[in-house]
């Protein structure tokens, strides 16, 4: 245990399944890995779950070198019982640290995807056709393709955002100089020379892990101070589903845990294409999929800090791109975050979602229902809930700004409630004294709550008029957050990174 990390919120789990139901989706999950088992473009994956009584043959079908592998149970449960229940995920300033406790239903939220665009957002001033006194503002939104210097005021902001509890790079970065051999180094410097919160991502080259990990040295400090004070984690999809262990991420898989950093553990089939749209089957999979990422980490390293990265989506039926924006979303997230209390590991899932392409109505309605629910259900940490637009293609400031608000309010109506005896006795009273007074208001005694933090605030972009000015209202507040100064690293460690890291853009000082 750690004496300083964020808040978070602490939840009363809602739950759709009862016991009984995840017991049946568990043996559903590990009937599917002993029959048909799953498909392994890896060898030395193949060969360590042998090693530890796997059956594995080489299925001389595949165009590819491949091995089917069929799990007894007693493997997956014994591995999977050695991953932690509880991690701690770094960051640059101590009380931004994260405290994961899969028995403890703690959320935290932060950003996510890694979109390839970006999207401007500016106010402009149009004359009514209809009578030409009247002149309104409305939003204007302009795609700009990520790169480098976009990123690091992605980051900037999301330091500012006081919801936000960690940094999943939310863009691509796409610069003339950017190749896939400093792709890495760059993303990740761009990160965290702009926000004091944990940062994570995937690696686009395991050739650049080694750069990386001491990239985050120099920050933490040293090696021994890295492993105390994790600055950065990873993310591996390992499966390609159906039940496809993908070569060269289980290569990274292993390489990322001999790091000894934080690894998600992440899969992402989509129901009615890659995994069955039924409720039953997409969970069952998933879950197997995840079951055996989570033992390859533990047969690398026993007790291996790891997280349960649920990220099932379903398809639309009309062109078969994901649907985040709909009900079985929730539930199929949902029951994951189930499974991995089931299981005691920490859990990875998703919310903040859906298929609007510019902030308003549709963005507000998909958002708030994957927000509230994957919230309600205790995932310990939320990502893609900041920003993103157009399924996970977009990101755009402004819509951060606007879920920062939204997440705010989420946060404070699901806090723990405040009632014991004292405060029972307290509110007593507090009513005797106001009702033996002559006014008979409350006003006064509201004070101890707001300096407390238990009274929210009223929405802080609302509209006063008659007009909508949300999106003008948000605008004003961005600005005011993107005026205040980034807390860069210490000079003497950017120099430091710049020299003992190859690859990164000399362009990134200024940012």
């Amino acid at each position: 245990m750690i004496d300083s990390y964020r808040e978070g919120v602490i939840v009363n789990p809602y739950e759709r399944l009862s016991q009984e139901q995840v017991k049946w989706l568990d043996q559903a999950s590990l009937n599917i890995l002993a029959d048909p088992g799953i498909w392994c473009y890896n060898e030395r994956a193949a060969k360590l779950f042998q090693q530890h009584g796997a059956k594995v043959w080489q299925d001389e079908k595949s165009i590819s070198p491949c091995w089917r592998v069929t799990f007894p149970a007693g493997l997956i449960k014994e591995a999977v019982a050695q991953a932690p229940s509880r991690l701690v995920l770094g960051a640059r300033k101590p009380e931004n640290r994260l405290f994961l406790d899969a028995e403890v239903p703690r959320v935290y939220f932060g950003s996510g995807s890694e979109a390839n665009i970006w999207v401007e957002t500016e106010m402009e001033e149009f004359v009514s056709v209809n009578d030409g006194v009247v002149k309104v503002k409305v939003p204007r939104y302009k795609e700009l393709r990520g790169n480098t210097a976009l990123l690091s005021r992605a980051a900037k902001l999301c330091d500012k955002l006081e919801h936000l509890d960690f940094f999943i790079r939310p863009l691509n970065i796409q610069d003339p100089d950017i190749t896939n051999e400093n792709h890495d180094v760059n993303k990740f410097f761009a990160s965290l020379n702009n926000i004091t919160k944990h940062v994570q991502a995937g690696l686009t080259t395991l050739e650049k892990l080694n750069d990386v990990v001491r990239m985050a040295e120099i920050i933490a400090g040293g090696a021994e101070q890295l492993r105390q004070n994790p600055v950065v984690s990873f993310i591996a999809c390992v499966f390609k589903s159906p039940l496809q262990i993908v070569d060269d991420t289980a290569e990274k898989v292993f390489a990322m845990v001999e790091t000894g950093l934080p690894l998600v553990i992440s899969s992402s089939p989509q129901g009615g294409s890659s995994a069955p749209i039924q409720e039953a089957g997409m969970i069952a999979q998933i879950n197997a999929e995840l079951l055996v990422g989570i033992t390859l980490t533990q047969l690398i390293k026993e007790g291996f800090p790891v997280l349960y990265g649920s990220v099932p989506v379903r398809a639309r039926l009309d062109d078969l791109h994901d649907l985040y924006g709909c009900p079985e979303f929730n539930q199929y997230n949902i029951d994951c975050v189930q499974l991995a209390r089931y299981y005691r590991v920490p859990c990875y899932s998703t919310a903040g979602v859906g298929d609007a392409k510019v902030p308003g109505m549709q963005a507000l309605y998909e958002k708030l229902l994957t927000h509230l629910y994957m919230a309600m259900s205790g995932a310990q940490y939320i990502h893609y809930a900041f920003g993103l637009l157009d399924r996970t293609n977009t990101f755009c400031p402004i819509q951060a700004v606007l879920d920062n608000e939204q997440i705010g309010k989420i946060k404070h109506c699901l806090r723990e409630p405040k009632v014991d005896q004292a405060e029972i006795d307290d509110m007593l009273r507090i009513v005797k004294k106001v009702m033996a007074s002559s006014h008979r208001l409350y006003a006064r005694f509201a004070r101890k709550a707001m300096h407390r933090g238990d009274i929210s605030n009223p929405y802080r972009f609302e509209a006063k008029g008659l007009e909508d000015k949300v999106i003008e209202n948000a605008l004003d507040y961005m600005a005011k957050l993107e005026a205040e100064p980034a807390e860069h690293l210490d000079p003497e460690i950017q120099e430091r990174i710049f020299k003992e890291v190859p690859g990164i853009l000399p362009s990134l000082r200024a940012y």
